[in-house]
């Protein structure tokens, strides 16, 4: 199963860091990773795949709040973020 997960809020030294030990722990394999800073925000969009069944998108999503506070973090699966941004 692969996924997307956006993070954004002000930059500090060590998120992505922080995002990819998330990802580590929970078995998750990072495909594709774009980072930038926008006048001062990080922005991030992360494509993993979930190499173990039994961790559900919501425990990796919870997890990475917790690993970055102060940043606003979505996780998706991709089929829905695929359906989202059809056209």
């Amino acid at each position: 199963m692969k996924a997307v997960i956006t993070v954004i809020g002000k930059d500090t030294t060590g998120i992505l860091a922080a995002v990819s030990m998330v990802c580590a722990e929970k078995d998750c394999n990072v495909i594709d990773v774009t980072q930038s800073v926008l006048d001062g925000y990080f922005c991030m969009i992360m494509i993993i795949e979930v190499l173990e069944e039994n961790h559900e998108i919501k425990e990796i999503e919870t997890s990475i709040v917790e690993a970055v506070p102060k940043m606003v973090v979505h996780v998706m699966h991709e089929d829905i973020f695929n359906l989202m941004h059809r056209i």
